[in-house]
């Protein structure tokens, strides 16, 4: 079954309660309406996901492929216990190495789906940075894509004060970028709750191949190098 405002009412009901009590006592609402979707979705877009990289974990299970609801809070000035919007992603088996991810996520402001790193590190951007200097082919070839398709936007958090203002515009987007993702949001909840979802996401996200795959070589060439 797809998504349905039932699903986002209760992420918003379960967040505002932000009770274990009540979510034990609701939690068969929460496989049917949420857990369920979001595990065929992982099902639907396997085959996809593969051709991206065959190596991913691909299991619909929390854990897996699918976020857990209960928020981490040990490192956290914010203590609720339940957030109120779920994702699946999808990456490779623990390697050691600082790799990307593909995701969607969806909550009560939209749903959005990419690739990149939640946080990497700053020898990770620091080899993305000497890469994109270099002219690196597999770079070139992630930045042509990315100049051919309207789909995703380059983001991350950006420098308060330019460190490269003598480069081209078109390098400038990558090297003042202190993280990284290439990312689609949308607002579109018809969409959201149909069975047309799982289509677009099969159309759009092969475009991501050559930005995953630049992310991926710059995690191993960081590795080889010791950074």
């Amino acid at each position: 079954m797809p998504f349905s405002t039932q699903s986002l009412d209760f992420l918003f009901e379960n967040r505002l309660h932000d009770s274990k009590s009540w979510f034990d006592e609701h939690r068969e609402t929460f496989q049917t309406l949420v857990l369920q979707p979001l595990q065929q979705l992982v099902t639907d877009l396997t085959p996809c996901a593969l051709e991206i990289d065959s190596r991913f974990v691909t299991e619909p299970r929390i854990g897996r492929t699918i976020s857990r609801i209960r928020r981490d809070t040990r490192f956290s000035k914010d203590k609720s216990i339940y957030r109120d919007y779920m994702w699946i992603h999808f990456d490779r088996p623990n390697t050691g190495l600082e790799l990307p991810c593909v995701y969607f996520d969806m909550g009560g402001d939209g749903f959005g789906y990419g690739c990149g790193l939640y946080s990497p590190s700053t020898g990770y951007m620091d080899t993305l940075r000497r890469l994109v200097l270099e002219g690196n082919p597999v770079f070139l070839q992630a930045k042509k894509a990315y100049e051919q398709q309207t789909v995703f936007t380059l983001e991350g958090k950006r420098y308060k004060r330019p460190h490269y203002p003598d480069q081209p515009e078109d390098l400038r987007c990558w090297l003042e970028l202190r993280g990284i993702s290439f990312s689609a949001r949308s607002k579109d909840f018809p969409l959201l709750f149909s069975d047309r979802l799982a289509d677009r996401l099969k159309e759009e996200l092969p475009l991501l191949k050559p930005f995953y795959d630049f992310l991926v070589h710059v995690g191993e060439v960081q590795a080889a190098h010791g950074s």
